[in-house]
């Protein structure tokens, strides 16, 4: 029961993480912001955000200026959430570099 909770919490934080970024990256252009997933600890205290940053060069750049206005983006969660949760979790942010990897291995297949 408790999981099937956590699910549609971590699905409800991707959608509007995912909607506050979009909002955030508009302004510069050539940078998008994909949240592949958030994961909820079972006391959905602390939430953690996988992040998709295109172009991958920038990456650590953007993730550093994530990570020093989490305050802000936890906010604007709360914001948007505040009627669905009680408690808006502490939030997490990680680079998910799922994708450069398949794409390395795809490059070292085709040689």
């Amino acid at each position: 029961m408790q999981e099937t909770r956590q699910n549609r919490i971590a699905r409800l934080l991707q959608k509007e993480l995912a909607t506050i970024f979009q909002e955030q990256t508009r302004a510069s252009h050539g940078i998008m912001i994909s949240v592949t997933r958030v994961r909820v600890s079972p006391d959905l205290s602390i939430a953690t955000a996988y992040l998709s940053i295109f172009p991958s060069e920038k990456g650590d750049e953007i993730l550093k200026n994530i990570t020093a206005n989490e305050k802000t983006i936890r906010y604007d969660l709360g914001k948007r959430v505040r009627n669905q949760l009680r408690i808006i979790p502490e939030l997490r942010f990680f680079i998910d570099d799922s994708l450069d990897y398949i794409q390395h291995i795809d490059e070292l297949l085709n040689k």
